[in-house]
């Protein structure tokens, strides 16, 4: 197995996710099979427990692993499907040591960070690299791993000696180190500093690892001269010295990377030259260059409740960029805290609620994405029944759909008292409940999650017609409550179709509004499977119908061929 290990340094936030899946893309261009690990040094066993303010959104994989967002990334460029084992935290490391050592695994010894802790990292990362995740067999020939937050923090060290034994061990030719850094440019002068880079070229030097390339993050691609200075101080050959200055978009950091012919140190430094052919990124030059030559825009109407920091919903937002890019088109995504739509917000700050109403009209479509909790439920419920009454557009996802279904109950069927259990455990309607099997005391891995089967009432229906599929869908789910079964009667009763169920029929995982333009909601996520190149089907289904493009989309693609 080959390694490439992707650090970072002077500050967090530099997009060594990006860096890393986009030396993937690279290399897979190169016909190489490519996998990938993210390590997290944070304590928590995995991020199903994190706030979207901490740590941006939660991403959800095939088999219900709850992981860093960057694994996101990488399932996006890479086109893979990762196992929960592909994020590494040191949780998760600490929790299969101690248990060892108390199943005496150890034979009495002292457990210690070195040997234990190191020797169980290192057996993760190799065991999970040997792991297919293109769905191919036998392992991959590449292994990408980002290690994150900076270099020097107290968290990294176990993972820093464990990949330098890595390095030591599998020997020269199989590991490649690139770090990724910060030149900042400082007041008026204008000059590229480099003095933070060598001071964390310094400091990783100085743990035992030496890079092999640095990726250099700039606002203005990297001068000549700062390209010797910082190969003369940091040990780096200039050649091996890649700028990733700012682009328009994040599909051209695989393009900076070919133009630098990082590809081909790359593969050098692996003693991969013979193997790979020249990189194909025909499709990813066409797709970069398609999005900037847009000029067209939808203006997309975000109702949420972390509004504030948009790497909550970074899969939404991806999901809507690859949807609006197959119609040839910018999502231009409105952001409104569904707090500031409810009455309360007309009293308090009525500007900032006269504007989210204004926001909301203006939209050619409405989205509620998921989310936890009750703050801002009133909001969303007041933006669904715009959206239904008004023959907007509509998507609810996990937390969406049940808005979807609490509104119609308590405008049409005039149930006043309807909600979730969620937000009111003695509701006189419960429409939505918590899920039999869910844990009330645990919050990790309690939910419903990973890819599970819909099967479809009807291939009528939009859903079926949009997957191109009469049977069936398959998505990934992250959930504790659901529509109570035993008011869908009711609910059908008022022109809602819930054309989606469980296995069992009990659960209702899409609902349609036959007489609306658009008008759907889902229990699953279907963002987390959305790709550049293949856009998740409600997703395109919401943008064309916000664009009037639907019933022509719908009509060519009838005999069922994409």
């Amino acid at each position: 197995m080959k390694y490439v290990l992707v650090t970072g340094g002077v500050v967090s936030g530099l997009g060594k996710g990006v860096t890393a899946s986009s030396v993937g893309v690279v290399l897979k261009a190169c016909g190489l099979r490519v996998t990938s690990i993210k390590i997290d040094p944070y304590l928590n066993t995995d991020a199903g427990t994190m706030s979207p303010f901490e740590h941006g959104e939660v991403f959800v994989l095939d088999d219900g692993g709850e992981v860093d967002l960057d694994l996101g990334n990488y399932e996006r460029f890479l086109d893979v499907r990762l196992t929960r084992d592909n994020n590494i935290t040191t949780g998760k490391i600490y929790q299969s040591v101690l248990e060892k050592e108390r199943k005496g695994d150890y034979l009495g010894k002292t457990v210690q960070v070195v040997p234990h802790i190191t020797d169980a990292i290192k057996d993760w990362i190799e065991s999970v690299a040997a792991i297919p995740v293109d769905g191919k067999v036998g392992p991959a020939d590449v292994c990408v791993i980002e290690l994150g937050g900076t270099v020097g923090d107290i968290e990294s060290m176990p993972f820093i000696e464990a990949l330098r034994q890595l390095f030591f061990s599998t020997g020269p030719d199989n590991f490649c180190l690139i770090h990724v850094s910060l030149v900042p440019v400082l007041g008026v002068v204008g000059e590229q500093k480099t003095k933070p880079t060598q001071h964390s070229v310094r400091e990783l030097r100085a743990l035992g690892l030496t890079p092999h390339f640095l990726a250099c993050r700039s606002a203005q691609p990297l001068l000549e001269n700062t390209k010797q200075k910082l190969s003369q101080f940091c040990h780096v050959s200039a050649a091996n010295i890649l700028n990733i200055h700012d682009v328009p978009n994040i599909w051209h950091v695989p393009l900076l990377l070919r133009n630098q012919n990082a590809h081909e140190a790359i593969l050098k430094q692996l003693a991969l030259l013979r193997v790979a052919i020249p990189p194909n990124l025909q499709e990813w030059t066409n797709r970069a260059e398609t999005f900037d030559s847009l000029t067209s825009s939808v203006k997309i109407a975000m109702v949420g409740k972390y509004v504030g920091l948009t790497d909550s919903y970074l899969s939404v937002v991806k999901a809507l960029l690859h949807a609006c890019i197959a119609c040839l088109l910018k999502p231009s995504i409105e952001w409104i805290a569904a707090s500031d739509l409810e009455d309360e917000s007309a009293k308090l700050t009525p500007e900032v609620h006269s504007k989210a109403w204004e926001t909301l009209r203006n939209a050619a479509c409405v989205l509620i994405p998921g989310g936890f909790g009750d703050r801002g439920v009133k909001g969303m419920i007041l933006a669904a029944k715009y959206a239904r009454e008004n023959k907007v557009p509509y998507l609810g996802i996990c937390l969406g759909m049940q808005i979807s279904v609490i509104e119609i109950s308590r405008s049409i069927l005039g149930w006043k008292g309807a909600n979730s259990t969620e937000f009111d455990e003695h509701a006189p309607n419960p429409v939505v409940i918590f899920m039999p099997e869910g844990s009330r005391t645990h919050m990790g891995s309690t939910m419903r999650l990973g890819s599970r089967r819909t099967l479809l009432q009807s291939a009528d229906c939009i859903t079926a017609k949009l997957y191109h599929n009469p049977e069936y869908v398959d998505e990934r789910h992250r959930h504790r409550y659901e529509v109570n079964p035993e008011v869908v009667e009711h609910l059908e009763k008022t022109g809602l179709r819930f054309v989606g169920k469980d296995e069992s029929g009990q659960r209702m995982e899409v609902l349609e509004l036959p007489s609306h333009p658009f008008y759907v909601g889902v229990q699953f996520h279907p963002e987390y499977k959305s790709r550049p190149g293949k856009p998740s089907a409600l997703f395109l289904g919401l943008i064309l119908a916000a664009t009037g493009q639907l019933e022509a989309y719908v009509k060519t693609h009838q005999n069922g061929s994409i």
